[in-house]
């Protein structure tokens, strides 16, 4: 069995990649574990400057897996709750992280691998990319990732993209302040490696991680609360009626009629 992620560290630079291409990178519960360790993993690494995020295979990440949400549906109320603690804890890890987080974007990011795009520190990504929430399209909810999502756009960006579920355009999500660099496909490794080793090179390692705290305690010193808030709304919505229809219709692939 492949491994979930592959982890290297080369000049400073360590390379997270998310290995499930014949699942499209979707989200299972080792997954979120596996990269919630290893972005800390990184963090503790003297020898890591920043991280690059990435993931083999044409999608980015298409959100949580089939038998996932599978599982999700017929869990009960404390076990949602556990579950979208540990999702919680991905993000934060990933939003407090010490080290700069470089997200190289190359295919697809739906859903929970938009948050995982969008949240980490630089995003870049190839014009074909698409992104997008599409939550609200299964009866579920963008509750922990719209804590990050309406500080990094704006109220009315955020309810644009997050009630629609509507798919945009790589330009579009650079408009919208959730990516910062479009490049090629062939040319968008080199480019991240690039603003990568100027970091390592020419910046202070105890100084990113300073600014980074000052941005994210500054910027949002009620990031905690409102993540206690949407971990409770995110348990509570897969025990919805809406959620489990749209689970079912989701999983028998039928298109479904609100």
């Amino acid at each position: 069995m492949n491994e979930l992620l592959l982890y290297s560290v080369d000049e400073r630079i360590a390379t997270i990649s998310l290995n499930r291409p014949e699942k499209r990178n979707a989200f299972s519960p080792d997954l979120v574990s596996e990269l919630t360790q290893a972005l800390l993993r990184s963090a503790e690494d003297e020898q890591v400057k920043v991280v690059i995020l990435k993931a083999e295979g044409s999608v980015f990440s298409a959100g949580a897996d089939l038998a996932y949400l599978q599982e999700l549906s017929t869990n009960t109320y404390e076990e949602n709750v556990r579950d979208s603690e540990n999702l919680r804890k991905l993000f934060t890890t990933l939003y407090y992280l010490p080290k700069v987080v470089i997200a190289q974007v190359e295919g697809h990011a739906i859903a929970g691998g938009c948050g995982l795009a969008t949240i980490c520190d630089l995003t870049f990504a190839i014009p074909e990319a698409m992104f997008g929430y599409t939550e609200v399209k299964l009866g579920f909810a963008p509750a922990i990732v719209s804590c990050f999502l309406v500080r990094q756009t704006s109220e009315t960006i955020a309810k644009q993209i997050l009630l629609s579920g509507d798919l945009f355009t790589a330009g579009q999500a650079l408009a919208y302040n959730l990516i910062n660099y479009i490049y090629p496909k062939d040319e968008i490794e080199n480019e991240v490696r690039k603003y990568a080793l100027k970091l390592c090179s020419e910046t202070s390692g105890n100084s990113l991680m300073i600014t980074k705290q000052l941005i994210g305690q500054t910027t949002n010193p009620g990031l905690e609360k409102s993540l206690n808030i949407a971990v409770q709304l995110n348990a509570r919505v897969r025990e919805s009626e809406d959620f489990k229809r749209g689970i079912a219709a989701f999983l028998q692939k039928e298109q479904i009629k609100w």
